[in-house]
C-alpha cells in the first residue's frame, strides 16, 4: 500500500504524485515527455499525459479530479500562464471531446481561455485580490468562447500557490454561470419593467402633455416646485429669484406681496421688488436690516456658507406691529449661486414667546442677583450679630474669673453670659430651621391639644422678657368657645413664640403686647376657623418694607442701627410653618404706633376635652435619687449634663459609646436605671444602633427601658429616625431643663 504524505498543501501533494512518473521503470518515451513537469506541460496537456500514462499515476487522483462536478485546472503564474492540468468537467464546459481539442482552442493557456474583452480586467482583479489576502480564494467572472462558438459566462474561484517542484501556480475551480446571469438579467428587467410601469402610471398625464424636447426642462422645474411646496406649508409668500438675471417670480402671495406684484404671472426685478416692499411694509427701524438681507451680494455671501439663512423683522399692518421671518434658500448650483427661493411667514407667537422667556430669564437673573445681594448682606450682618454675643460671652467670662471672690458680680456676669448664649442659640436655631424648610424636611404631627394651654405656655415663656422691659402683656381668650383641638402642638407654639418674641424685641419700654386667640367660624365635620393675633405698640414697619417682611434674610434695620439682634429669618420661618399647616398669615403696621400679625388656621375640634398631662412635679419627685444612664462621647457635654442632672436630684452613671451603654445595662439589676439619655453620633456604636440592640434584649425589663435621644441633630428627619430606632423621644442640645422634665414625665411610667 502506498504511503501518502501529510503535507497541508494538497496541490503540492497532487503535483508530487503526478511527478512520480519521472521514476517510472523503463519507459523512455514517458520519461522524455514528463521528465520535467513544467517543460512537459508546454509540450503535451496533462490530461493527455495522464491518460497515456495512467498506469504510472495513482488512479484515485485521476478519478477524484475527473469526477469533480465543476471545472478544475492548474496553470503557471507567469507571463505565459501555460496550463498544467484540466479535468474532464472543464473540457465539457468548453465543449471539447479531448484535451487536444481544448489545447487547440485555447492555446493551452489561461489567456486563451478568457474572452479577449474580459482578459485585462480579470487579470487585474486577480492581482488585487491576491495582494489583499494570500489566504482567501480570489473570485472573478468572465466570458469564454466555446468550441461551438457560443459565448458563456464563467464563475472563477482561484488560489495562488508556490510549489517546490513546479514553481508559482494557480489552481482554479470554475463553473458555468450563464443560466445564473440570465436569471439575474431577467430579474433586473422585471424590476425595471415594474418600476417603469409605476413611473408610467404616475407620469402618464404629464408625459402626454409635453413632448420629449421639453421633458428634461420640466423635470428640473418640477424639482424646484417640490422644494417650494415644501416651504409653502408654513409660509404665506413664496418667491423664486434668479440673481444672474435679476428676476423674481411669485409662486404664492400674501396680502402684502400681492399688492407689490399685482400680476402674479409677470416676473419683476429683484431690486425693484425689494425697494417697493421695504418702503411700503417694513417697520422703519428694520428697513435697513431687510434691505441688506435681500441684497444679491449679501445673499451670495451667506449662501456660500450655508444652504439657507433667515432674519426676523417687523412690519406695520393696519397700525399694528407684526413679526415676520424672511428665509432665503439656495435651490440651484452651489458652484454658482443664482437660483434661490425667498419665503415669508408670520412668527408673532414665536417672537412673543421668546420675548416672554427672555423677560422671565431676566427676572430670574434679577431675583438671583437680589437673593445673592440679600444673602451677602445677611452674612455681613450675621458676622456682626454673632460676634457680638460671642464677645459678651468671652468678655463676661473673663470678668467673672477676675471677680471670683465677689459672688454678686459673678452671678450678674453669669446671667449676662446666659442671655448672650441664648441670643446666639436663637440665631443658630433659626438658620437651621430655614435650612430644614428649604430641604422640605418638615412634617406635621397632629395630636390632641388645648389652645388655652398653648397660649398660657407662650405667655409664661415671654413673661420674664416683658417684665424686664416693663411691657404690659395681655392675653385675650374670650373668643375661644372651644379650645380643645387637634393640631401640631410644637409647630403652633413655635409660630406664636416667634411672633410674640418679635413683639418683645421691637416694643420699647412701657409698651403693650396683646395675645389674642378666637374661634371665627364653625365649619362642618367638627372643623373651625381659628385666628391668633399678636399686636404690639412697638416701633412699627414702613409700608415699603412690609411687602418684603416675610422674605428670608430681610431686616428693615440691621443690628448696628436698631440695636436689636436677629437673623431676618424668624418671620420667614413662621410663614413657612403656617403654610405647611394650610393656614395664612398677614401683617399690618404703622411706623411709630406698632404692628399686628394675624395667623388664621382651620383646626379639627375634639369631641371631648383632652386629658391633662401627667403632673411634671409629681413625676420628678418620684424619680429623685434614681440612677440615670447618660451616654455621650464628648467629655465637656458629659460634665455639663452630669452637673445639671445631679442638681435635679438624679444619680448619674456615664458611658462614652453605645456598646459600653449596652454592656452596663446588661450588667445592671432590673430597674436599676430609671431611663437612658442617649447621644446619637458616637464612635464604636452610635445611639440609634444601641437603641435597636436594647429593644432586642431578651429581658423585657431591660428591653423596655425608656430611652431619650439627646443630640445636636435637630432635623425632623433626625427625630423620625430616632423614633424608628426604638427611642421614646428626641431632644436637642443644649439641655432645656423644663422640656427635659416634661419629656421625662411623658415617657417614664409613673410606677417605675
Amino acid at each position: 500500500m502506498n504511503e501518502y504524505p501529510t503535507d497541508s498543501n494538497i496541490i503540492e501533494y497532487m503535483l508530487t504524485l503526478l511527478n512520480i512518473s519521472d521514476h517510472a521503470d523503463g519507459d523512455p518515451d514517458f520519461l522524455s515527455t514528463i521528465g520535467n513537469l513544467k517543460a512537459a506541460s508546454s509540450v503535451q496537456p496533462l490530461p493527455a499525459m495522464l491518460e497515456e500514462h495512467s498506469d504510472h499515476v495513482p488512479n484515485g487522483i485521476i478519478r477524484f479530479m475527473n469526477q469533480m462536478p465543476g471545472g478544475f485546472f492548474i496553470y503557471h503564474a507567469d507571463d505565459k500562464e501555460q496550463i498544467i492540468y484540466v479535468n474532464q468537467a472543464l473540457l465539457r464546459i468548453f465543449q471539447c471531446e479531448t484535451a487536444e481539442e481544448f489545447r487547440r482552442l485555447t492555446g493551452n493557456s489561461f489567456k486563451g481561455m478568457v474572452h479577449p474583452e474580459d482578459l485585462s480586467s480579470v487579470e487585474e482583479s486577480i492581482r488585487k485580490q491576491i495582494a489583499q489576502s494570500k489566504y482567501d480564494l480570489d473570485y472573478v467572472e468572465y466570458r469564454i468562447i466555446r468550441r461551438d462558438g457560443e459565448i458563456r459566462w464563467i464563475e472563477d474561484y482561484g488560489h495562488f500557490v508556490h510549489s517546490q517542484s513546479i514553481g508559482d501556480i494557480f489552481y482554479v475551480f470554475i463553473s458555468d454561470a450563464t443560466e445564473k446571469r440570465q436569471r439575474q438579467l431577467t430579474e433586473q428587467r422585471a424590476m425595471i419593467k415594474h418600476a417603469a410601469a409605476e413611473s408610467e402610471l404616475k407620469l402618464r398625464t404629464l408625459i402626454e402633455s409635453y413632448d420629449e424636447e421639453r421633458r428634461l426642462i420640466y423635470q428640473e422645474h418640477l424639482r424646484r416646485l417640490e422644494v417650494i411646496e415644501g416651504l409653502s406649508i408654513n409660509y404665506e409668500s413664496i418667491l423664486y429669484v434668479d440673481l444672474d438675471s435679476d428676476t423674481i417670480l411669485p409662486y404664492r402671495l400674501s396680502v402684502r406681496t400681492e399688492q407689490v406684484f399685482q400680476d402674479p404671472n409677470r416676473s419683476r426685478g429683484l431690486r425693484w421688488y425689494t425697494q417697493d416692499y421695504v418702503s411700503t411694509w417694513v417697520h422703519p427701524e428694520d428697513r435697513q436690516l431687510v434691505a441688506n438681507a435681500t441684497d444679491p451680494d449679501y445673499i451670495r455671501a451667506k449662501l456660500s456658507e450655508n444652504k439657507t439663512y433667515y432674519i426676523n423683522y417687523r412690519i406695520i399692518s393696519g397700525g399694528e406691529t407684526q413679526y415676520l421671518q424672511l428665509r432665503v434658500v439656495n435651490v440651484g448650483n452651489n458652484a454658482r449661486i443664482s437660483q434661490i427661493v425667498i419665503g415669508y411667514r408670520r412668527v408673532d407667537d414665536e417672537i412673543l414667546y421668546e420675548m416672554k422667556q427672555h423677560k422671565a430669564l431676566q427676572e430670574a437673573l434679577d431675583q438671583a442677583k437680589t437673593a445673592n445681594n440679600t444673602k451677602d448682606t445677611f452674612l455681613s450682618n450675621m458676622s456682626h450679630d454673632m460676634r457680638t454675643p460671642l464677645n459678651a460671652i468671652f468678655g463676661y467670662t473673663a470678668l467673672a474669673k477676675k471677680y471670683l471672690d465677689d459672688a454678686s458680680m459673678v452671678d450678674s456676669y453669669l446671667d449676662k453670659i446666659n442671655v448672650a448664649g441664648r441670643q446666639l442659640l436663637d440665631m443658630i436655631e433659626q438658620i437651621l430651621e430655614i435650612s430644614w424648610m428649604e430641604s422640605k424636611d418638615i412634617h406635621l404631627k397632629e395630636s390632641p391639644c388645648s389652645l388655652v394651654d398653648i397660649m398660657n405656655e407662650v405667655r409664661m415663656t415671654i413673661q420674664p422678657q416683658a417684665e424686664d422691659k416693663k411691657i404690659t402683656l395681655h392675653v385675650d381668650l374670650s373668643g375661644l368657645q372651644q379650645s380643645d383641638v387637634y393640631s401640631d402642638h410644637e409647630k403652633l407654639t413655635q409660630i406664636l413664640l416667634n411672633l410674640a418674641g418679635n413683639a418683645i424685641k421691637y416694643t420699647e419700654t412701657n409698651g403693650r403686647i396683646d395675645l389674642i386667640a378666637a374661634r371665627k367660624e364653625q365649619l362642618p365635620n367638627d372643623h373651625a376657623v381659628y385666628q391668633f393675633t399678636v399686636q404690639d405698640t412697638g416701633i412699627g414697619i414702613s409700608q415699603d418694607f412690609l411687602q418684603h417682611i416675610f422674605e428670608p434674610f430681610q431686616r428693615e434695620r440691621n443690628t448696628t442701627f436698631s440695636g436689636i439682634y436677629g437673623t431676618g429669618l424668624g418671620l420667614t420661618i413662621v410663614k413657612n410653618v403656617v403654610e405647611t399647616m394650610n393656614g395664612t398669615i398677614s401683617a399690618d403696621s404703622t411706623p411709630g404706633q406698632g404692628s399686628t400679625f394675624t395667623v388664621t388656621l382651620t383646626l379639627r375640634q375634639q369631641s371631648s376635652p383632652s386629658a391633662p398631662d401627667s403632673n411634671i412635679d409629681h413625676t420628678h419627685a418620684l424619680l429623685v435619687g434614681r440612677k440615670i444612664l447618660l451616654v455621650d462621647d464628648n467629655e465637656i457635654n458629659l460634665e455639663i449634663e452630669t452637673e445639671l442632672l445631679q442638681e435635679l436630684g438624679f444619680r448619674i452613671e456615664t458611658a462614652t459609646d453605645g456598646l459600653q451603654a449596652i454592656e452596663k445595662l446588661q450588667a445592671s439589676a432590673p430597674g436599676e436605671y430609671a431611663f437612658i439619655l442617649m447621644d446619637i453620633q458616637m464612635p464604636v456604636m452610635d445611639g440609634r444602633k444601641a437603641a435597636e440592640t436594647i429593644r432586642r434584649l431578651e429581658d423585657p425589663v431591660l428591653s423596655h427601658i425608656p430611652i431619650i435621644a439627646l443630640s445636636a441633630n435637630a432635623f425632623e428627619s433626625d427625630k423620625r429616625l430616632s423614633t424608628e430606632s426604638g427611642m421614646n423621644a428626641h431632644l436637642t442640645k443644649p439641655i432645656d431643663v423644663p422640656i427635659l422634665l416634661e419629656t421625662i414625665a411623658r415617657v417614664v411610667p409613673a410606677d417605675s
